[in-house]
């Protein structure tokens, strides 16, 4: 049974406490205690929104990657709140696929990039896709460090491949926009923005850059 006697999911009942009091450390274990990952999969549909919200924020938490595609319908959930809560969550499992040493991989090639040794990361990113090519996260962290380093084709190159892997992944979208952009190519990055918008139409700043981009075209 996981629901209280009001017929409303504990997992609501947890979220509404968070807001009261909040504290992730308790909703993570309220949420693990009494759930599985079918079980949130499964609220993701709920026609009671405080739920969606619930559920949307805990799947960030715990959700892994197979929560993908039900975040990413969320994207467009009626719900605001829905929705920006989905957009977060959804950028936390894109990290969680592959095994636990390819994830560690994974985070050590953040971790170059954000310190802009973009060469090493993409060392390190070479050697993990040679054994885990359809680790789209990976490619698309290879993708940002390539960009980094003006090598746009190979960006461009990457980011369209996590697309067809990952086709929730606006942040590859966008990436493809910026890469066509710099090889002067307005109109595919145009196409590129417009296409991150229609998965994730909650994107503000991409939309107001597109339209800055159509005024000069």
């Amino acid at each position: 049974m996981d629901s209280t006697p009001s017929d409303m999911p504990r997992l609501t009942t947890f979220y509404l406490d968070y807001l009261q009091q909040p504290d992730t450390a308790r909703l993570v274990e309220q949420a693990v205690k009494y759930y599985g990952q079918p079980a949130l999969l499964r609220l993701t549909a709920s026609t009671q929104v405080e739920t969606r919200r619930a559920v949307a924020l805990v799947l960030g938490l715990v959700g892994t990657y197979e929560a993908n595609a039900f975040l990413g319908r969320l994207l467009h959930d009626e719900d605001r709140s829905v929705r920006l809560l989905a957009e977060n969550s959804i950028k936390n499992v894109w990290p969680r696929d592959g095994s636990k040493e390819q994830r560690h991989e994974l985070r050590e090639i953040m971790r170059l990039i954000a310190e802009q040794q973009f060469g090493e990361a993409v060392r390190v990113a070479n050697n993990l896709l040679e054994t885990t090519p359809l680790f789209a996260e990976a490619r698309n962290q290879r993708a940002i460090a390539l960009f980094a380093l003006e090598e746009f084709q190979d960006a461009l190159e990457d980011s369209a491949i996590v697309l067809d892997l990952n086709p929730f992944h606006f942040g590859a979208a966008i990436g493809m926009g910026h890469a066509y952009l710099q090889v002067k190519n307005k109109e595919l990055a145009i196409m590129c923005f417009r296409h991150a918008l229609q998965i994730n139409p909650n994107l503000e700043s991409v939309r107001r850059h597109l339209a800055r981009i159509m005024q000069q075209s």
